[in-house]
C-alpha cells in the first residue's frame, strides 16, 4: 500500500465508473468541525457551501451510473457526533444521490472488518482513512491489492446486508 498526501474526493469519485462505497466505523470525526460545533449549540454555521460542493461531486457520478453507497457502523447509545451525522444525512448525502444505511456495532460483532474506514471504488481501488483517537484525519493509504479489495468488498456487503436504511434507522 502506498501512503498518500491528501487525495481529494473529487479525484477518487471522479475515477469511479460503476460504484463507490464508503464504510464508516468511528463514533466521532473531526471534533473541530464548525458544522458539528454549531449543531451542539455553538456559533451558527452555513452548511450550504459544503453541501453544494459535495452535491457537485456526487450528483454527476450518480448521473453517469455510479452507485454511491455509505454504511455507518455505530455504537448505541450513539454519540453526539453520530446524532449530528444522522441529522445532516438527508441534506448532505441522500439529496446528492447516495444511499445510506446504519448498523449497530452489536449487530456487526461477528463480521470480519478492516481496521479502519475506507472507500472502495469499482471493486478495484481502496482508500483507507487513518484517524487519531479523537477523530482527526491523519492520512490515507491507497491500494489495488486484490486480496485487500476482496476483504473490503466482502466487509462492506456484509454490513450493507444487515444495516438499516437511513429512513428507517432510529437513534438510540
Amino acid at each position: 500500500m502506498a501512503e498518500l498526501k491528501p487525495f481529494p474526493h473529487s479525484e477518487l469519485i471522479g475515477r469511479a465508473t460503476v460504484s463507490a462505497v464508503h464504510l464508516e466505523m468511528r463514533d466521532a470525526y473531526v471534533p473541530a468541525d464548525p458544522s458539528f460545533i454549531a449543531f451542539m449549540g455553538g456559533p451558527p454555521y452555513d452548511r450550504g457551501p459544503r453541501e453544494a460542493e459535495w452535491h457537485s461531486l456526487i450528483k454527476p457520478a450518480v448521473a453517469r451510473g455510479v452507485v454511491v453507497r455509505r454504511a455507518r457502523i455505530v455504537s448505541e447509545p450513539v454519540t453526539d457526533y453520530i446524532r449530528y451525522e444522522h441529522a445532516v444525512t438527508e441534506s448532505m448525502n441522500l439529496s446528492a444521490g447516495e444511499q445510506v444505511r446504519w448498523l449497530s456495532r452489536r449487530r456487526a460483532a461477528d463480521l470480519c472488518l478492516p481496521g479502519t474506514d475506507f472507500w472502495l471504488i469499482d471493486d478495484r481501488l481502496v482508500r483507507f482513512g487513518h484517524f487519531s483517537g479523537v477523530g482527526d484525519l491523519l492520512g490515507h493509504e491507497l491500494t489495488e491489492d486484490r486480496s485487500v479489495v476482496k476483504l473490503c468488498s466482502s466487509a462492506f456487503e456484509a454490513v450493507w446486508e444487515r444495516a438499516v436504511d437511513h429512513q428507517d434507522y432510529r437513534l438510540v
